[in-house]
């Protein structure tokens, strides 16, 4: 039985990405000092949240079946600290809360939310949409997440991941306040390592020697690069099933390529969202403040950075595009001659055993056989032999 277990269940784009690669990493590390990251695969844990809520997900959810109670029973029999990690767990119903946490024992569950300011987040989200085949103009989202009526799929999905006086009242209702953690997302400009600092404070790490090379990020993509990649979905999501979508588009084109574009401007809000969305947070800080939570950080990085400068993603003009666009191509232009060199390796291998084959067919020993063989096929008691050789054949 697990003495404590850190449920870390979000919110999207804070960091997540970074800390469950530590973690899957340095699983041996993490066990020698009797806490466990129970992970056979990067995406064991994506995949238990999958099942917990049975979400639809472009297919994969067809993995996730079983994953949460496989992961849940490798908690329960863990003898130390256990830390669950995925942000998507954020959107769980109070009933799925209440059959994630009945499912853990009778070990002290502790809630660990890390979030960020909604000034950053918004325009973060809309990205994070972009990159999963949306190709809504960012207005659009703007709207949506201003009156989620516009449309109840955009505006349900955001703020059941992001509002986080409502996660905190789903996912930490039960628990006392000293058993719910909040790391806030420092400021822009501030020290690298300070997130993986809270968290590691938050989730007991200091001073154990992890490996803390990143290996698996997700990189923000700066406003041409995202208005180019909408548009791109525009024209590509009819043709391109979601299971070529994610290495081909995802992954080459955004992750690898687009994300590279460091010197455009950064996705923002407008002057009257800005407004807003600073006002919201000030909500926020003052029902958190008055809980009692504890905080890794300050509440006060609730309220985001000031008003900068702002660049519409939706009226880039082609002279921005170009670039980005030029990058895409070579990009995929190198993944084509990567694949075609591929094809010709597997053409050549299949060449290969089809001689192998042949010569296989000249010897006498498989002349012979295939006398026998056909000898039996011409009467029902041979058929019949021919039958139960094969089956004890398979058996072996």
């Amino acid at each position: 039985m697990s003495r404590r277990v850190l449920l870390h269940v979000g919110c999207p784009k804070t960091g997540t990405s970074y800390l469950q690669d530590v973690l899957f990493r340095n699983q041996k590390v993490l066990r020698e000092h009797d806490i466990l990251y129970p992970a056979e695969r990067f995406d064991a844990h994506f995949l238990a949240a999958l099942d917990l809520m049975t979400l639809p997900w472009g297919g994969i959810e067809t993995e996730a079946v079983g994953a949460w109670d496989h992961l849940a029973a490798q908690v329960r029999d863990w003898h130390g600290t256990a830390i669950i990690s995925h942000e998507i767990f954020a959107r769980a119903t109070p009933t799925q809360v209440e059959r994630a946490l009945a499912s853990l024992g009778d070990a002290e569950v502790h809630l660990v939310l890390s979030v960020r300011d909604l000034v950053r987040q918004i325009p973060a989200e809309w990205q994070e949409n972009v990159k999963h085949r949306s190709h809504v103009t960012y207005a659009a989202f703007l709207r949506t997440i201003r009156d989620p009526e516009r449309d109840s799929r955009i505006g349900s999905w955001f703020w059941a991941v992001q509002e986080v006086p409502d996660i905190l009242d789903r996912w930490g209702g039960s628990l006392p306040p000293e058993r719910v953690h909040l790391v806030t997302l420092p400021p822009p400009g501030s020290d690298r390592g300070e997130l993986w600092r809270r968290f590691s404070r938050t989730f007991g790490l200091d001073g154990l020697p992890l490996d803390l090379t990143a290996e698996r990020e997700n990189p923000s993509l700066g406003v041409p690069e995202t208005s180019l990649l909408r548009t791109i979905n525009e024209r590509v999501t009819s043709i391109i099933a979601p299971p070529d979508y994610r290495p081909l588009v995802r992954e080459t084109l955004a992750h690898q390529t687009l994300s590279r574009g460091v010197a455009s401007a950064r996705l923002g809000l407008s002057p009257d969202d800005h407004t807003w969305a600073r006002e919201l947070a000030r909500d926020w800080i003052d029902v958190l403040a008055e809980r009692g939570y504890d905080v890794e950080g300050s509440l006060d990085d609730l309220l985001g950075p000031d008003l900068g400068t702002f660049t519409d993603p939706d009226t880039a003009p082609a002279d921005q595009l170009l670039p980005p666009a030029l990058d895409v191509i070579s990009a995929l232009l190198v993944e084509a001659a990567r694949l075609r060199a591929v094809e010709e390796r597997l053409h050549e291998e299949l060449r290969e055993a089809r001689e192998e084959r042949d010569r296989a067919r000249l010897t006498p020993t498989h002349r012979v056989r295939r006398k026998i063989v056909t000898t039996l096929e011409d009467s029902p008691a041979g058929r019949g032999t021919l039958d139960a050789y094969r089956r004890v054949r398979r058996r072996r």
